[in-house]
């Protein structure tokens, strides 16, 4: 008994001396402060969110941007090329009387020209047989040259294939561009494949057309020739007017 009374009276004094507990060791708890810190970092995270959508926005866009600014990666130059210069080079071999006005001035004023009582027969022979070889050259011209576009026909086969292909599967803007422009230049091609087909033809028939008015003209002279006294034909020569 008497120790506890001894304990009792230590406490006493000690409560009386101001023995003090330790601030650390006490804790607390605020809940309108807890709320506001939640709150605060709650939008610090939504910002951050945003910051990641944003940041993953712009790489979509640059991604997009460097699929628009890509170039197709096939190319019908070389080939259109290759077919165009096939068809000029055609063209540059026209024999005779070429795609030249000067050459076509100058055969109208001589072998074409309309006969006259000056010229010989000699001359009016070998007219008649320069227009015939310029009728048959520009035939077997006009043939060489549709030849030609044939076989150009299964190259622009294969190009618009390709390039309908190409551009089905272009990945940006650029791509479907350039697949388009190339379709265009292919059409480009063919009209003038077109067009060379119908020059041969009409100088062909225009050279054909001259030729048997030119005939026509001569076989006037002809008869006036063998009509008049002291004139006469072989048979020979009066067939090479016709």
């Amino acid at each position: 008994m008497r120790r506890l009374r001894l304990l009792a009276a230590a406490g006493i004094l000690a409560l009386g001396f101001g023995v003090a507990v330790p601030a650390r060791a006490l804790i607390v708890f605020d809940p309108s402060n807890y709320v506001q810190n939640v709150l605060t970092a709650a939008r610090e995270l939504q910002q951050i969110n945003n910051q990641i959508t944003s940041l993953q926005n712009e790489a979509q866009m640059l991604i997009n941007q460097a699929r628009n600014l890509a170039n197709l990666p096939y190319s019908s130059l070389q080939q259109l090329q290759t077919s165009s210069q096939r068809t000029q080079q055609l063209l540059a071999q026209a024999q005779r009387i070429a795609y030249d006005v000067q050459q076509i001035d100058h055969a109208f004023s001589t072998s074409y020209a309309p006969a006259t009582s000056s010229q010989s027969d000699q001359l009016l022979i070998s007219n008649a047989q320069s227009r015939w070889q310029n009728s048959y050259a520009a035939t077997q011209d006009a043939l060489r040259v549709q030849a030609g576009i044939v076989g150009n026909l299964d190259t622009s086969r294969i190009q618009t294939s390709a390039l309908v292909t190409s551009s089905q599967g272009a990945s940006g803007a650029l791509q479907a561009t350039q697949a388009g422009n190339q379709i265009l230049a292919l059409n480009a091609q063919q009209l003038a494949d077109l067009t060379a087909v119908i020059t041969a033809q009409g100088r062909a028939q225009s050279l054909e057309a001259a030729q048997r008015a030119s005939a026509q003209d001569q076989s006037r002279e002809q008869l006036r020739r063998f009509l008049t006294p002291g004139q006469g034909y072989q048979s020979s020569d009066v067939r090479m007017f016709h």
